[in-house]
């Protein structure tokens, strides 16, 4: 579900037209939608209820503050996976208590950032981690909390470079070792053992390998137990995938994926936590951009837009399909025209789709790419010295600009020319 539909013949942003944010800001544009990253974030609590629980929204997925802050006030914990995100948290107002610091390479002064501002947990990845880690908190003379991630070996049948579960992957300590480096953990100083961790991917469409990899954490959480640790929280992760096509089968519903973790582990008496970015974030989101060219290749029409690889880089990086769609509804009975989709950059990597059939479109016309409001303005860069794209909020009928195209001047001005030159 989303707030992006057509109304009086032009897509809207739930109570704004596309068209009006377009003159006022120029594209392209990130748009996100108020009312669907706060429903998104409901269908999570109110499937984990009763449970004790807390949501976390994975920071990676959409950065920008303002958005951090909507959820924040709704009572989302935070996933950081850098100091710069945990720094973004903490400037949208939200406790250190409510964040969670994951990720495979955390430096001494990002953990010394998070010990002194406040943690919820650190998710430890590795021995080398764990010992680092005790070393800083001891020399603060703060406790730091922890669980560690296991790899259960399970694979979640999503892309290869967005699997985070199987041995072959970066992520965490091999399930079959993890009683000794629970032990490990409780004989270092100043760390406290709080829970288990696990994460096994990104983009799931199947609750299988949920289901695979929280079996083998129901089983460890008794083995944990047994070797008297405390397992008090179980950190599940992420991963629900999004449809990013209306045509595609839709993936399994928060409210089976609360249900499926009531069924594994409710009954083990411990706090559940998740931490979800693209299911709250990504349908919340468009990249909106204009129409330069229409280009007849040799037995190809190439639609040229003004967005570029460096805004959405989900399509060359994961082969990524968006749907797009045009900002002004076409007729009901429109002849498609087909279209290679194509920014202005100089790579033939610079592609949004191939193939793909449009509504016959012509120079400044408006289109919108839809799902994009995860993995894609978090991961927009400046290359061909193109400005960062701005990102907009949405709020019924009224509208913020939360990120602003930066001028060329900006851009020049943080290169510096060394004197000698």
């Amino acid at each position: 579900m989303d707030h992006f539909l057509y109304k009086n013949g032009a897509l809207h942003a739930e109570d704004i037209s596309l068209t009006e944010i377009a003159a006022a800001i120029k594209t392209p544009f990130y748009v996100y939608s108020a009312a669907t990253l706060t429903r998104h974030y409901q269908l999570f609590t109110e499937a984990l209820s009763p449970l004790p629980h807390m949501v976390c929204f994975a920071i990676k997925s959409l950065s920008n503050v303002a958005v951090l802050k909507l959820l924040g006030d709704l009572g989302a914990g935070m996933d950081v996976v850098s100091g710069g995100e945990y720094r973004r948290a903490r400037a949208a107002g939200i406790p250190g208590e409510r964040i969670v610091f994951s990720g495979v390479g955390k430096k001494r002064d990002e953990m010394r950032l998070a010990l002194t501002g406040g943690i919820r947990q650190f998710n430890v990845e590795s021995e080398p981690e764990l010992r680092a880690l005790s070393e800083v908190a001891s020399s603060l003379d703060l406790t730091a909390p922890i669980t560690i991630r296991v790899n259960p070996d399970v694979d979640a049948k999503t892309h290869t470079k967005i699997a985070t579960g199987k041995s072959e992957n970066k992520f965490g300590i091999p399930i079959t070792r993890a009683r000794e480096v629970y032990a490990e953990a409780a004989r270092l100083p100043s760390i406290e053992i709080i829970g288990i961790d696990v994460h096994i991917g990104s983009q799931l469409t199947e609750l299988t390998p949920f289901e695979q990899a929280y079996l083998k954490i129901a089983d460890l959480t008794h083995q944990l137990r047994a070797d008297g640790h405390k397992i008090r929280r179980l950190d599940l992760g992420g991963g629900l995938g999004i449809p990013y096509s209306r045509s595609s089968k839709a993936p399994p519903l928060p409210v089976d994926y609360g249900a499926l973790i009531k069924r594994i582990v409710g009954n083990l008496g411990c706090e559940i936590q998740i931490e979800p970015g693209r299911l709250i974030s990504g349908n919340a989101g468009l990249l909106v951009a204009s129409v330069i060219y229409i280009k007849k290749g040799e037995g190809r029409n190439f639609l040229i837009l003004d967005a570029a690889m460096n805004d959405l880089i989900r399509p060359s990086m994961y082969d990524a399909h968006h749907d797009i769609v045009p900002v002004i509804e076409p007729t009901s009975n429109f002849k498609a025209t087909v279209y290679d989709v194509v920014g202005p950059i100089c790579e033939t990597g610079d592609t949004f789709a191939n193939g793909r059939p449009l509504a016959p479109l012509t120079e400044g016309d408006l289109v919108a790419f839809r799902s994009t409001g995860a993995y894609g303005a978090v991961m927009a860069s400046e290359y061909n010295t193109r400005p960062l794209v701005p990102e907009v909020l949405v709020k019924k009928d009224h509208f913020a600009v939360i990120r602003q195209r930066p001028t060329f001047d900006e851009i020049l001005n943080r290169d510096t020319i060394p004197p000698w030159l």
